[in-house]
């Protein structure tokens, strides 16, 4: 699996990458715009990644709008639906409004900061990128 983690805070973005490593390969970006630059350069080289972990508040460009511009080449580049990246949205702040934005900007799944892993791993497992484990 191909993952982006796009997080501003070093230690949360150090944190993530350590857990993460585990489920595949990890770039990472401190903004924004680092962000779009490692989504477009994966997607020109037809490999696009399979989960962003995408922080709302992070500098140059929000989230939000990344996420936006993520949706929008994944159209242009005539992505199928099935085939879209996976975009978990992370943030501290608890507010509904800030959900149901992200939800309509296209985001997968939503995450609130301090990140719980189970949960992200229970996450990917509905998203369809890790197997559930057999009982």
């Amino acid at each position: 699996m191909k993952i982006l983690i796009a997080e501003d805070d070093r230690l949360s973005r150090s944190f993530m990458e350590e857990f993460m490593k585990d489920y595949g390969i990890c770039d990472s970006a401190a903004d924004g715009m680092e962000t779009l630059d490692l989504i477009l350069e994966a997607m020109k080289q037809k490999e696009p990644y399979d989960l962003i972990c995408l922080d709302i508040m992070m500098p140059k460009v929000d989230g939000f709008k990344v996420l936006k511009v993520i949706r929008g080449l994944e159209q242009q580049y005539k992505v199928p639906p099935e085939q879209r990246m996976k975009v978990i949205m992370m943030t501290a702040i608890a507010d509904v409004d800030y959900v149901d934005q992200a939800f309509n900007c296209g985001c997968d799944a939503y995450a609130s900061k301090p990140i719980n892993m189970e949960k992200v791993q229970e996450v990917m497992q509905q998203l369809g990128l890790l197997s559930v484990p057999e009982e």
